[in-house]
């Protein structure tokens, strides 16, 4: 079984970047397609970020479209997000997902990981 650890939150500035990385145990991650996951206080949780086992496709929610990019090193079993132009609403607990079936919703990952917090201040 893929085990997922996030790391990388904290507080930064309007406008500013953060990386965040997602480290999976067990052997079996490159055939995962891995996502990222919001949830800011209040809300529900809301797709951010997906990409393919090999890399090859990757999706977007909207809001974040041109300021995130995801993406996957399978030798290092890791998954990233890079955000920049970072905005006070990207304020949330991001969540690293994996599943077996590639898409946006929630209900495809059945593997996820304890989440890490990011902080936009305006």
């Amino acid at each position: 079984q893929v085990q997922l650890v996030e790391s990388g939150g904290g507080l930064v500035q309007a406008g500013g970047s953060l990386r965040l990385s997602c480290a999976a145990s067990g052997s079996t991650f490159s055939r995962y397609v891995m996502g990222w996951f919001r949830q800011a206080p209040g809300k529900e949780r809301e797709f951010v970020a997906v990409i393919s086992w090999n890399g090859g496709r990757t999706d977007y929610v909207d809001s974040v479209k041109g300021r995130f990019t995801i993406s996957r090193d399978n030798a290092k079993n890791t998954v990233y997000l890079q955000m920049n132009s970072l905005k006070p609403e990207d304020t949330a607990t991001y969540y690293c997902a994996g599943g077996l079936v590639y898409g946006t919703s929630p209900d495809g990952m059945d593997r996820w990981g304890k989440g890490t917090l990011v902080t936009v201040s305006s």
